[in-house]
């Protein structure tokens, strides 16, 4: 359940408040060199303590340790293993959570699955900090990746209620996908991150929470990769973001809005370019038809709920007693999860699509 993959194989281990987290990856090619200081700054920007109180006051180097897989930096061809050490832990602030679950959190259903056994502390699986060696393995990918001339980058589309402009669905650029790794904060505006950053202010004070939506682009995917059906480039990224904790919601493309089109107007028209490639002039499918790549800038949208660990307090049950009963969570929790989720967006992406790439074509 904890396995992603088919070509190359990603097994995430390892539990919130643990020893350590980590991740084992199998199919990757020998001889590749890893960008270990990138690797680290791509692992910084989803790691807590590095985004002021808009996110999370718990503390993590996050500095992967490899176990296997990786000597003097090139990878070796054996399965990757790699582990993050826990350090900043605080336990006991999820004392009670085992007898009263958390609205909009996995604590009762796991709970019921797992006959109480599971680990509550930070969430314990089902944490969020389980998507640290999900950036491992996707972030070593997305280098292969980019040596192949793919490229994927990610902003925050929206949190709250606060909007900002979409990415170009037909001229986004590697540059504009590359520069936003540089920037805390991914928006494409200083605008839009004021306003955001005044909106999980907000709700912050406000002991409260808001969620937001990430959106990815991919730029120089060849055409023809995927598959109809079952393994189609919709549902291989489907099933890598929706294993991210708090994400509820996937499009592609224009999404939910081409339900409201006519055909002639959600069409894009074929065209060739001065190169020679065949292109469409619109891109509302988001570089995917049938499962299958057309070669325009790929695009999709990951949303995530409102982070459920908040200090408001809040109506839930006790477990033993089966009475309603007040909840008040205590801790450090994002006000915002979606902040510290976009690198999390491109690895899972990376991933997805590279395991795309790998299967044999005909």
């Amino acid at each position: 359940m904890n396995t992603l993959g088919k070509n190359i194989c990603v097994t995430i281990f390892g539990e919130s408040h643990g020893p350590a987290i980590g991740c084992t990856i199998e199919g990757l090619p020998a001889g590749f060199k890893v960008d270990q200081e990138a690797l680290s700054a791509f692992l910084a920007r989803r790691a807590p303590g590095h985004h002021g109180l808009l996110a999370t006051q718990r503390k993590e180097a996050d500095r992967p340790e490899f176990l296997s897989g990786l000597l003097d930096g090139v990878l070796t061809g054996a399965t990757v293993c790699a582990i993050i050490r826990n350090g900043d832990q605080h336990s006991k602030d999820y004392g009670n959570l085992k007898d009263c679950p958390r609205p909009g959190h996995s604590d009762y259903p796991a709970s019921v699955k797992f006959h109480g056994c599971n680990d509550i502390r930070g969430g314990g699986i089902f944490s969020g900090r389980l998507t640290a060696p999900l950036c491992i393995a996707g972030g070593i990918v997305r280098q292969i990746l980019e040596q192949e001339g793919i490229v994927i980058g990610a902003h925050l589309l929206q949190v709250g209620t606060v909007k900002e402009a979409p990415f170009d669905p037909v001229n986004v650029s590697a540059a504009t996908l590359k520069g936003l790794d540089e920037q805390p904060f991914p928006v494409l505006s200083s605008a839009s991150q004021a306003a955001m950053s005044q909106e999980v202010e907000q709700a912050r004070m406000a002991c409260d929470s808001v969620g937001g939506v990430v959106e990815a682009a991919v730029v120089g995917m060849p055409p023809g990769i995927g598959d109809p059906m079952f393994l189609g480039l919709e549902n291989r990224l489907a099933q890598a973001l929706f294993g991210i904790p708090a994400v509820k919601g996937v499009s592609f493309g224009d999404g939910f809005h081409a339900s409201a089109r006519r055909g002639s107007e959600n069409n894009d028209p074929y065209t060739v370019d001065e190169e020679g490639r065949i292109r469409t002039v619109t891109n509302h499918c988001g570089g995917i038809l049938g499962g299958i790549s057309t070669g325009m800038p790929i695009l999709f949208q990951a949303a995530f709920k409102p982070t459920s660990s908040i200090a408001k307090p809040q109506q839930s049950v006790s477990l033993s007693r089966r009475e309603v009963q007040e909840l008040r969570v205590v801790g450090r929790h994002d006000p915002c999860i979606a902040i510290r989720a976009v690198p999390v967006v491109i690895a899972a992406a990376a991933l997805a699509l590279y395991d795309a790439l790998r299967e044999p074509r005909p």
